[in-house]
This record gives structure tokens, C-alpha cells and sequence, in this order.
């Protein structure tokens, strides 16, 4: 009879010690995880202010009170929930970019501008719109959003956007209205 107790008990043993070994599989993998919440973000900065510099020269400046660190995803991304200011600089000329919020995803290197977007380049050429992309491989700037655009002679109403960085070819798509401005 001890016998037998002694083999249930073994078996009972193995059984709970085999169901702990399979289940423990996966802890590396858990342990990392521990505190950070799927829609938690890894990081967080506060009151940004990057410089870029080339040739000892600073080319830009990033202003922005908060900055969430989510390149921990499958689809990695840094996100300005509470806007950015882009200062850019260009033999000793300044163009601005401003908007409510922010997004830049890392596998693709686009920027997703929203909310009271405003770009006031170097020459007083303003691009405002509430949506604008930035592709920074390609340095072209695009939205199907209603934008309004103002040169020096004129103020451009349209459903659409698309230009290079520096303006040089910008384009209104589906021009809503032209008004020229005389001083």
C-alpha cells in the first residue's frame, strides 16, 4: 500500500513538474515585458529641443514639449502629442513648421503633421492646412487636404498639395480659388 502512495505521489510530482516546465516556455519573453503595457510607450521625453548640425552649422531645430518612444512595436514610431516646432535653417534663412501633433514612422521615414499645420518659409511663402506628410527620403511634402497657400502675389485655396522641401515646385491640386494681393 506504501507502495502504491509513493507511485501516485511520483506521478502526481512528475506531472505538476512537467506542467511547470511547459509553461515556463515563454517567460524570457514575459519578464521582458514586465511594466511596459502593450500601448505604453517605451520612453518618454519632456521639453525637446534637438539641434541638427552639418558642418558645425546647425541646418535644424525640433521644439516640442512631449515626445512618446514607441519604436518597440512591429511598425516603430515617435509621437509629439502635444505639437512640434521645426525651425530650419538655410544660409542664414529661417523657415518655420508648426503643427498640433505630430508622428514619425521609422520603418518609412514619414511625417505626419496634423492639426493647424503652418509652414512659413524662408521667402514669407505660408502653407497652412490641418494634415500634411513629409517624406524625408524623397523631401516631398504632400496632403489631399484643403490648403490654403499664399505667395507674394497671391493666395492659393485648394483640396491638395504636393512640393519638394524647398518649395521650389509646389503645386495647389484642385484650386478652389486664386486671390492676388497688391500692397
Amino acid at each position: 500500500m506504501r507502495k502504491i502512495n509513493l507511485h501516485r505521489i511520483l506521478n502526481i510530482v512528475t506531472i505538476f513538474l512537467v506542467t511547470m516546465f511547459f509553461s515556463c516556455n515563454d517567460s524570457f519573453n514575459q519578464v521582458q515585458k514586465i511594466g511596459i503595457s502593450e500601448n505604453e510607450p517605451i520612453g518618454i521625453a519632456e521639453n525637446i529641443n534637438l539641434k541638427h548640425t552639418d558642418s558645425g552649422k546647425v541646418t535644424a531645430n525640433l521644439l516640442s514639449p512631449k515626445m512618446l518612444d514607441f519604436t518597440n512595436r512591429d511598425f516603430p514610431y515617435n509621437e509629439f502629442p502635444d505639437g512640434i516646432v521645426l525651425n530650419l535653417y538655410d544660409e542664414n534663412k529661417k523657415s518655420t513648421v508648426v503643427s498640433d501633433y505630430a508622428i514619425v514612422y521609422d520603418k518609412t521615414d514619414l511625417l505626419d503633421l496634423q492639426g493647424n499645420v503652418v509652414i512659413t518659409t524662408a521667402d514669407n511663402r505660408v502653407l497652412k492646412t490641418d494634415q500634411l506628410f513629409y517624406d524625408q527620403k524623397k523631401e516631398w511634402l504632400f496632403t489631399n487636404k484643403p490648403v490654403t497657400f499664399k505667395t507674394e502675389t497671391d493666395i492659393i485655396n485648394g483640396n491638395g498639395f504636393d512640393s519638394n522641401s524647398k518649395f521650389t515646385n509646389a503645386e495647389v491640386l484642385e484650386v478652389t480659388g486664386i486671390i492676388t494681393v497688391e500692397d
